[in-house]
């Protein structure tokens, strides 16, 4: 799992007949296959989080 903040609406189909809409701003906790190509397409930045009770904070080239 991967947190992601979407950047810009994105639909998702994880399988046929599924598809989980994100709307730009939506911070989530997705699967990696999903923030993987959610990030290539642009329409999301990765997110982390330091500790369990902490907000997701953006990643950096730095922190990567």
């Amino acid at each position: 799992m991967a947190w992601v903040r979407f950047e810009s609406d994105m639909d998702w189909s994880p399988r046929h007949g599924v598809t989980v809409a994100y709307k730009a701003g939506m911070t989530q906790n997705v699967t990696a296959r999903c923030a993987t190509l959610a990030v290539a397409a642009g329409k999301a930045v990765r997110m982390r989080k330091t500790s369990r009770d902490s907000p997701p904070e953006e990643l950096t080239d730095a922190a990567e």
